[in-house]
């Protein structure tokens, strides 16, 4: 029987179905599996990976899945959908047009929330002088929650001004693990070339090895941004439907900032700021953002997630 090698430690830097693509820490990369059926790493993880016996072929096994710092992820009726694990932060990026769905970057926000992941929101399209004004003028309740210190919002304009916007993003970014999301038209593809210049050839090569020479782009891939590789950048799809299953109806308020700044004025410590006597969120309401309260969009968004989330659950 052939010797097994020692395990050596990693990180996933790509994956796709079954298939990993594991980065030593000298920068190596290998193409892994994980052993077991249920075992599933995801982009980010830090594992555990053994070469397979001499003769045997290239490819490892993951051994192990060390523990987790945070997962970011959504879940639906079906099925569980990780993006990456480990992050410093997550980096959604929205533009002025198309005219972006503040419902779906709410979600995006909880779920981030949800894992004690901070998120930046970044506005693209500067350029477009009039749809920008009516989109940064949206981003209002986002721009002063929690005093303006909760919620970053990146003005950029990456196809007329992109050394200026590198610039910006890059004292957001240093020195972190980002995960960028994005709508489709948002400049995602143009904000990961610019940031790293040559992604699109780096992918098309990960995504052949990972997937017997098709070319993906349906897949997480983790880009170093500097030579020391200390700043990474991942880029994933998968913003459009974004279920938040995962998360109880009464954890919701938690995960949203300006409703749980008012919600500890609340008469009952399980008020669910739907329709209850004496509730500071609703009082906030009332009041409206331009006394320190609650907008009224933001506060939509959260009942129409309440209910979603206690129909989801028996």
């Amino acid at each position: 029987m052939a010797e097994r090698s020692a395990l050596m430690e990693g990180t996933v830097v790509a994956s796709h179905g079954r298939h990993c693509m594991v980065e030593t820490p000298d920068g190596e990369r290998r193409i892994c599996h994980p052993r077991g059926k249920k075992s599933q790493a995801v982009v980010g993880d830090h594992v555990l990976w053994q070469a397979p016996p001499p003769g045997q072929g290239e490819e490892g096994t993951i051994e192990k899945v060390k523990e987790r710092r945070n997962l970011f992820y959504r879940q639906d009726e079906i099925r569980t959908k990780p993006f990456a694990a480990n992050l410093d932060q997550v980096l959604i990026l929205i533009a002025a047009e198309p005219v972006f769905s503040e419902s779906q970057l709410s979600r995006a926000l909880i779920a981030a929330e949800a894992e004690g992941i901070k998120p930046i929101i970044a506005l693209n399209k500067s350029d477009l002088v009039e749809p920008f004004a009516r989109a940064w003028e949206r981003l209002l309740p986002y721009r002063h929650m929690g005093a303006g210190k909760h919620y970053g919002v990146l003005p950029l304009s990456l196809a007329l001004s992109s050394d200026v916007d590198r610039a910006l993003l890059m004292e957001h970014l240093q020195g972190k693990t980002t995960l960028v999301l994005g709508p489709s038209g948002s400049g995602k593809s143009t904000l990961i070339n610019l940031l790293v210049p040559g992604a699109s050839v780096l992918t098309g090569e990960i995504s052949q090895a990972l997937n017997s020479g098709k070319h993906t782009t349906t897949s997480t891939h983790w880009y170093w941004m500097d030579a020391a590789r200390t700043t990474a950048l991942i880029d994933s799809p998968g913003f459009q439907e974004f279920g938040l299953h995962h998360i109880a109806p009464m954890q919701l308020a938690a995960c949203m900032p300006d409703i749980a700044e008012h919600a500890t004025a609340c008469k009952f410590y399980n008020c669910t700021h739907l329709h209850e006597p004496g509730c500071g969120v609703l009082d906030a309401v009332k009041n409206g953002p331009s006394a320190g309260g609650i907008s009224p969009s933001r506060y939509k968004i959260y009942s129409d997630l309440f209910e979603e989330l206690s129909h989801t659950r028996y």
